[in-house]
């Protein structure tokens, strides 16, 4: 393993420096002005975006960072949520494009949590919808906005305990959109229909038991209520129209392409579609003509475009353009056009800071206990010779997320010091059909612990790990499974590094945000005190006694997610047992904006790392 630098001139520390174009978006009625986040300040940070210039200016200036929000459809306005420290409880508030205070739109609302990008706003600037998740359960209101962009009355839409809302608000307010999992009491959804001004139910869309139907884009065109949503009834999401009011839908099965096929948008005149084909977990883009049915690849620049789930790839620009977020192993986020009809590189539209070079990531494939093919993305070090070397097994958070090749200092950092890094996308993860996805539910830990032994025994087998000197880690879902497997398979791994983790599953219920419970009893088919046995079998507290190898937890005070008592009850029972643990706190929530707090969490890392391995060098 390479000598641990810390000086400011070293590669790994001007990666998490650099600043980069998380993501953008453009005001549906008027694309001059649009809104970025991007942590140029040295935090995420909102910025109001004058986009023929390319001038950005800063709207938010947190101290734990801003990575979420709307800009108003008419540019005049930007909201999000502001919490307290992180913590991602709060309220929404309303800043104008030219800067300016935070108004707070729902001044007589308790605090409350936030899936989304909420509120969603109709094109016409009238109708609003607002969802979020407090003590008693999801809410989605529909409200009228005045000329100030304020809410008025609000009117109750959509109420659930189980995880529910992200809504889709038609051009000119007839219809909200709304997810609902009532019906499958999991992470699975029907499609529902309201009227915001009455709060009637209209329709609902659902394709059966074990499926699920999410909305992604409306009609671009005035006075059409269409949706376009995605199904998953085939095993694979597919694209769907769906129109509530007359109950016609049009499926697009797309059989000649392989793998996850959603749309990410609709073009002005309403004939064009923009879908996103995930396969392997690569990202290609088409368009698709529905007057013609014409389909057409891109000839997009190699890397990834956006991350599914959580950064659209592209969508339809100004001046006949895509604006794609791309990025790469070696490159960070940045804006780029390409040509609306080809895909063709035009330029970037907003670059990120320079970064020194790294190393590439390589696509590889294995089987699972069961024989399920699992992806996963290895890095090795450059100055990799054929023999073993120290390797990190790198395990995503969500659970329902996927690693897609994108720029990561935190990986470049590893390979820099000498590690190889195997980043894999276990059960659980999306994009590989819909059985791939729900296989964990009802008893988190155990299908993604197969995958990782699996992904451990193809790391010894093609002689790219020592089996001695072999790590896991992983934030959030990510941190729980490195947790878990120290504990249940605690011979296999020479340590262990998680961030803002989960221990102890019935602890964490009782103290996380309203909007991770609903996630939480999706995942486990109840609550702790309906389904306390599988709670107890899936959490690492249950399996402190047999961990063996050394822990580093890096973990948030202010974190409502994976909160800091299930934590404190983890290492006191290590402690307790006199086991090696060693748990840092640092003062914010799950997100974390900063790059400096990042460097320092890395900082961390290699140091723990790097004692790890020279006690079983000693």
């Amino acid at each position: 393993m390479e000598q641990i630098q810390l000086e400011n001139s070293v590669a790994w520390r001007q990666r998490y420096q650099a600043f980069n174009i998380l993501r953008t978006t453009l005001a549906a009625a008027n694309p001059d002005r649009g809104l970025a986040i991007t942590n140029r300040s040295g935090r995420y940070q909102l910025y109001a975006w004058d986009v023929p210039s390319g001038d950005l200016r800063q709207l938010t200036d947190s101290p734990t960072g801003v990575s979420g929000g709307v800009i108003s459809p008419d540019g005049r306005f930007v909201y999000y949520l502001k919490d307290k420290q992180g913590n991602e409880i709060g309220h929404f508030v309303q800043v104008p494009f030219e800067g300016g205070d935070p108004v707070d739109i729902t001044p007589t609302l308790s605090p409350y949590a936030s899936l989304g990008t909420s509120p969603t706003i109709s094109r016409d600037g009238q109708v609003a919808a607002l969802s979020f998740a407090d003590q008693s359960g999801f809410h989605v209101y529909g409200t009228n906005l005045d000329d100030t962009g304020k809410p008025g009355q609000l009117v109750t839409l959509f109420e659930s305990k189980r995880i529910g809302g992200m809504p889709l608000i038609t051009n000119q307010g007839e219809i909200v959109y709304v997810h609902s999992s009532d019906r499958s009491n999991t992470s699975q959804y029907s499609l529902l229909a309201f009227n915001p001004r009455t709060g009637e139910k209209l329709a609902e869309l659902w394709d059966g038991a074990g499926t699920s139907v999410e909305a992604e884009v409306v009609s671009p065109l005035d006075g059409d209520v269409r949706v376009l949503a995605s199904t998953d009834k085939s095993g694979l999401n597919r694209p769907v129209i769906w129109n509530p009011l007359t109950g016609e839908r049009t499926d697009l099965a797309l059989a000649e392409l392989e793998g996850e096929v959603t749309a990410v948008d609709w073009s002005e005149d309403g004939n064009t579609l923009l879908l996103s084909q995930v396969a392997g977990a690569r990202i290609q883009l088409y368009l698709y003509e529905l007057s013609s049915e014409k389909l057409t690849r891109l000839d997009q620049p190699g890397g990834s475009l956006g991350q599914p789930g959580y950064i659209s790839p592209a969508y339809f620009g100004t001046e006949g353009r895509l604006f794609a977020h791309w990025q790469d192993a070696t490159h960070p986020p940045q804006l780029l056009a390409l040509d609306a009809q080809t895909g063709h590189q035009l330029g970037t539209l907003l670059e990120p800071g320079p970064v020194p070079p790294g190393q590439p990531w390589e696509s590889v494939t294995f089987p699972s206990s069961d024989g399920e093919p699992v992806q996963a993305w290895l890095s090795k070090p450059a100055n990799f010779s054929g023999n073993p070397v120290p390797t990190v097994l790198h395990i995503h958070g969500g659970p329902h997320g996927v690693t897609v090749e994108i720029f990561s200092p935190a990986i470049q950092a590893f390979l820099d010091h000498g590690f190889a890094v195997l980043s894999i996308n276990y059960r659980g993860s999306t994009t590989f059909g819909s059985e791939f996805a729900h296989k964990i539910a009802g008893k988190p830990g155990y299908w993604e612990l197969e995958d990782m032994l699996a992904a451990r025994k193809f790391l010894v087998e093609n002689g790219i790990a020592d089996p001695k000197r072999i790590f896991l880690n992983g934030g959030s879902y990510g941190g729980y499974l490195t947790l878990l497997g120290l504990g249940k398979t605690p011979d296999l791994w020479a340590g262990g590094m998680a961030l803002v983790a989960i221990a102890d599953w019935t602890e964490m219920y009782a103290d996380e945000a309203p909007t991770l419970k609903g996630a939480h009893v999706s995942l486990f088919g109840g609550r702790p005190d309906e389904t306390p046995e599988q709670h107890i079998i899936s959490s690492p507290i249950t399996y402190a006694e047999h961990v063996i190898a050394p822990v580093l937890i890096i973990q948030g005070r202010n974190d409502t997610r994976t909160p800091a008592r299930q934590l404190e009850l983890y290492e006191m029972k290590m402690r307790g047992l006199g086991k090696p643990v060693e748990l840092h706190w640092f003062e914010a929530g799950h997100v974390i904006g900063g790059s400096e707090l990042g460097l320092q969490h890395m900082e961390l890392m290699l140091d723990f790392a790097g004692r790890v391995l020279q006690e079983i060098k000693d």
